[in-house]
């Protein structure tokens, strides 16, 4: 038995959703002719209260279009340290935007809007960068699936209002997000200036993000997607994947939420685990003891067909998803409290 416990991105397509993708009705998405890629973008901008949304093929993409669109050369953005946007996207923001971080140390991944308000330049004092942007993420990746408090967006938003500065959330995981905090929807729409949405993790899409804005902002989304090379022509097929998640897979994260935590409560109880970070959503973060060798306990468990991740520093995560069934569920919750370490 295989089970792929490293990402969520390592879902594929089941057999309904590869049957709906192939009838999928397609045109030239260049020429804004494939229909299904039109009704996914209406579909999602709609369902999170935003005007428009454009299709890309990577979440990076998205927020790196998102970057671009709201700063110029030699600005800076606000992040927290763990952000996707400055750790995971190959230095885009410097690459393709000129941009700078501001990093804060946040909780778990989470920025506080005076974490932020405390972190803006000074306008007026040209020797530093100008602040123009700040991002978030929900929910946070090296965070452990952490997710935000809703008010504390609406914070943000302020300082963001008071300050000039535009507001953008990397929702690549917003969906678990959803689903563990009851959040409405519709509201993101009224916080954000831009947001993007994946649907090639927990909501088992092969590939494919949406960014989210109001009319003119996509539009202008639309060239500079052209230019980082995203511009696409029969994508109704991958888009039609999105229309089938949207359907069919929101609900039933809960179920990898489940299964995250009851993994999270058996390794609080092994002796060989030193802390199990709070389980909110399919993502666990464990550390070991100093005593043991972190490559030596996943080739143990590689060798009985569980594959995990190492973050370093003996800190250890494993993704619940789509593909990760229940009988691999007891497989697994057996082999971690019957290992030998």
């Amino acid at each position: 038995m295989d089970i792929n416990l490293v990402s969520d991105t390592v879902t594929k397509p089941s057999q309904e959703m590869l049957r709906f993708m192939f009838q999928a009705e397609v045109g030239d998405d260049v020429y804004k002719q494939d229909l299904t890629a039109i009704e996914l973008e209406n579909r999602v901008a709609q369902f999170f209260g935003f005007e428009a949304g454009l299709f890309f093929p990577s979440g990076t993409m998205a927020n790196q279009t998102a970057i671009k669109l709201h700063t110029q050369p030699g600005e800076q953005l606000i992040a927290d340290k763990w952000a996707h946007v400055y750790n995971y996207e190959g230095g885009g923001v410097s690459f393709n935007s000129g941009v700078s971080c501001c990093l804060l140390d946040g909780n778990r991944g989470m920025i506080t809007a005076e974490q932020v308000s405390g972190a803006i330049n000074n306008p007026e004092f040209y020797h530093s960068p100008l602040t123009s942007l700040v991002c978030v993420e929900n929910t946070t990746n090296k965070g452990g699936g952490a997710c935000y408090d809703f008010n504390e967006y609406i914070k943000i938003r302020q300082v963001c209002d008071e300050n000039n500065l535009k507001f953008h959330l990397d929702g690549a995981r917003i969906w678990n997000a959803l689903v563990a905090t009851n959040d409405n929807p519709s509201d993101y729409g009224k916080v954000f200036h831009t947001m993007s949405v994946c649907f090639s993790k927990g909501m088992g899409a092969p590939v494919g993000s949406v960014l989210l804005s109001d009319k003119v902002t996509i539009n202008r989304a639309l060239r500079i997607r052209k230019i980082l090379g995203g511009g696409m022509r029969q994508i109704g097929y991958l888009a039609a994947a999105g229309l089938f998640a949207l359907e069919h897979n929101i609900v039933r994260l809960a179920e990898d939420h489940r299964r995250a935590k009851e993994l999270g409560v058996l390794l609080n109880n092994l002796p060989w685990v030193a802390s199990v970070e709070p389980v909110e959503t399919n993502i666990l973060i464990f550390s070991v003891q100093t005593s043991v060798d972190e490559n030596q306990l996943m080739e143990k468990l590689k060798q009985k067909g569980i594959a995990i991740s190492s973050m370093g520093h003996g800190k250890l995560r494993i993704v619940t998803h789509l593909d990760y069934r229940e009988v691999m569920h007891s497989y697994v919750l057996e082999t971690l409290e019957k290992l030998e370490v």
